[in-house]
């Protein structure tokens, strides 16, 4: 038996179901997310290389243009306080024209990977400082973990396989690389820009052809490692839904609350309808309230009987009518008016009643 019950104590706090919603939004709140950075890799570097591919003309002409004038101007002027001044902004302008595409281009590659794989977050805690990383002990397990061991792998992987792309570009082109010896610098260059861009464009492609694979390993891993044991879903449904137990406590001590209020109003009744054991209506008539009588307690059985004896003390005429106990108990609410069906039954009752008290 004791075996038995450690068995059921080891399957509940095994990690075998898939996260809650609970679950999944608070570990996005702490930027726990499925993400790979390969994606955001492939990504830039696709984006930036068909940014040359399409203004790579105009930014070989700035460039050659800022190495002429700086051979032509710059090496002519005396160098003093205005010249130097002049010079550095003139460098940095042409230098931010040049080089401003390719950082916006960046800048919105690397936004634009991070939204397709994560949507906007906003998650402060992730950079908040912990003290834990610190840790070598920590340290050493991460870096000898089965994790970095795939990661080291998938690193490989990714060299091997670009590598060899890389290499298939310079092969197919070693005809104009050869040739370069014999035609002049300018063409040269045009044919280093054209390899270059061909080689990371294909390296690009290359990338994000592994950065899927990776962003699928990688939304498996965060699957698993959210995964939550039957323990942990019943202990968020205690924090979320609160404790059963208490909540059936809080509801009994509801219940217990409107019948003490309901057994208080049962002296102001004019009459008290019973069938008689089972069944107790207790109806007023007050025509500063309703234009009709309408019920001020009712109860089945020990309830039933706890109405009468507080009727009993308080001299509340019982009237014994099975049909119409029946009626009103299902039928009407606490406070409610007496339905028209019932009127006649209950103006004939309360004439009986106020003709009793007449007497009295």
């Amino acid at each position: 038996m004791y075996l038995v019950r450690l068995d059921l104590q080891y399957f509940a706090g095994e990690k075998t179901e898939k996260a809650t919603p609970k679950k999944r939004q608070d570990s996005r709140k702490k930027g726990q997310v499925a993400k790979s950075a390969d994606v955001n890799t492939a990504i830039l570097v696709l984006f930036i290389f068909l940014l040359l591919l399409f203004i790579g003309g105009f930014m070989r002409d700035k460039m050659l243009f800022l190495l002429q004038h700086s051979f032509q101007e710059y090496m002519h002027l005396d160098l003093t306080e205005k010249t130097i001044e002049q010079i550095f902004l003139e460098v940095s302008i042409e230098s931010a024209i040049i080089l401003g595409p390719i950082l916006g281009i960046a800048l919105i590659g690397g936004v634009a990977a991070n939204l397709l794989q994560v949507g906007f977050l906003h998650a402060p805690e992730s950079i908040h400082m912990k003290l834990n990383k610190l840790d070598p002990i920590q340290g050493f397990k991460r870096i000898y973990s089965v994790r970095a061991i795939v990661e080291m792998l998938k690193s490989i992987l990714k060299i091997g396989f670009i590598g060899m792309v890389a290499f298939a570009v310079i092969w197919v082109n070693f005809e104009q690389i050869m040739r370069m010896s014999h035609v002049s610098v300018e063409e040269s260059l045009i044919t280093i820009s054209k390899i270059t861009v061909q080689m990371g464009l294909f390296s690009a492609a290359a990338l994000l052809m592994l950065s899927v694979l990776d962003y699928v390993y990688q939304r498996y891993d965060f699957e698993k490692n959210i995964r939550m044991s039957h323990q942990d879903i019943k202990d968020e449904y205690k924090k979320t839904e609160g404790d059963p137990l208490i909540k059936s406590k809080i509801k009994q001590k509801q219940r217990e609350m409107a019948m003490q209020r309901m057994m208080q109003d049962v002296p102001k009744a004019d009459v008290i309808i019973t069938n008689p054991t089972h069944y107790a209506v207790a109806i007023k008539y007050d025509e500063n309230r309703a234009d009709a009588p309408y019920v001020v307690a009712k109860g089945v059985d020990f309830v039933a009987q706890k109405i009468k004896e507080i009727g009993k003390e308080h001299n509340i005429v019982t009237v014994e009518n099975v049909p119409l106990a029946r009626g009103l108990y299902s039928q009407t609410e606490i406070g409610d008016i007496v339905p028209e069906t019932f009127f006649k039954a209950i103006a004939e009752i309360l004439a009986y009643v106020y003709r009793l008290k007449q007497k009295i």
